[in-house]
């Protein structure tokens, strides 16, 4: 779905079909990533199989091409250039992809997607089922997070694994983010990792303010680390202070952003379900370029509820 904030209008644009036969409805679980390469002219996000990549040109947004090489849902994706673009999947395997020209820069019909195969895949070594990827430009790496509680770092040179390391005790691990100062954030259930980006040593532990809030999104803006939760709320966390950002100077209080209720629709047979204390995770958030807007998005965490959630904070 696109979202012109200038207009108001939303726009649906279809997902990018297989070209093999169908393989099923447990291939398809919607889209779990989507990502713009530096130079605002590709778009990399999920197709119509969730193992399968769709990337679509900007701004145009016509389809340029699906990308087939995963055995399961492809769960996140980082873009290292304008061309090369690396995706992780359950299949506890990443893929390096290189983007074929736009529409507009081939003959042929602007509708009709190319079939492309992966530059290179790579089995993530000691990791089971790659739930995050980030790349970090200053040391040319890509950092991959997996469920079985591991963090790799690949080359982005060679797109070979060169480091491993099991994290200390950390439960639900789906996101991480990293500074271009060196640092990588891992959101856990209760609280943030902050890791040394060259030895993957814990720096710092973030406890949420939130008992078992489930860190659901992290970002960084220069020193400020921005965490969306599994609680509705958006919290700021200054890296130089040291501190959670606070209202004032003479409250504790830390400054949050509530996400609104969004829409959500329970299934009858939800046992427990409370209408009225329900609030959505905020699965992803980032910046506009002037760091004045943040977009927040997400929905229901339980299982048997439907429901998304997006906000416009300025």
């Amino acid at each position: 779905m696109v979202y012109d904030v200038r207009s108001r209008s939303l726009d649906a644009i279809p997902t990018l079909r297989p070209r093999a036969p169908w393989p099923g409805a447990e291939h398809q679980t919607g889209i779990h990533a989507l990502q713009i390469n530096p130079s605002r002219t590709l778009l990399a996000t999920g197709a119509r199989n969730s193992c399968e990549l769709a990337i679509y040109s900007l701004p145009t947004l016509d389809p340029v091409c699906v990308g087939e090489a995963h055995k399961d849902w492809i769960l996140d994706m980082c873009w290292l250039d304008d061309e090369f673009l690396v995706t992780g999947s359950r299949d506890s395997r990443l893929a390096l992809w290189r983007a074929p020209p736009s529409p507009l820069a081939r003959p042929g019909p602007a509708a009709h997607q190319h079939y492309v195969a992966p530059v290179a895949v790579r089995e993530c070594r000691a990791g089971q089922k790659v739930r995050a990827l980030t790349f970090n430009a200053k040391w040319r790496e890509i950092a991959a997070l997996t469920l079985n509680g591991y963090i790799h770092v690949f080359s982005a040179h060679s797109f070979r694994q060169t480091l491993s390391r099991k994290l200390p005790s950390c439960q639900d691990l789906v996101c991480l983010a990293t500074q271009e100062s060196g640092i990588y954030a891992i959101g856990c259930k209760s609280y943030t990792l902050l890791l040394d980006c060259r030895t993957l040593q814990s720096v710092k532990k973030i406890t949420s303010r939130y008992n078992g809030c489930g860190i659901r999104s992290a970002s960084f803006r220069g020193d400020m680390l921005t965490i969306g939760t599994g609680l509705g709320l958006l919290m700021f966390y200054d890296l130089r202070a040291g501190k959670y950002l606070e209202s004032n100077i003479h409250s504790s209080k830390i400054v949050t952003l509530k996400a609104s209720r969004g829409y959500v629709f329970p299934d009858e047979e939800a046992d427990g379900f409370n209408q009225g204390k329900y609030v959505p995770a905020i699965y992803t958030h980032c910046y506009d370029d002037s760091g004045t807007r943040i977009f927040t998005a997400g929905g229901p965490l339980p299982a048997p509820l439907v429901g998304n959630y997006a906000g416009l904070w300025q």
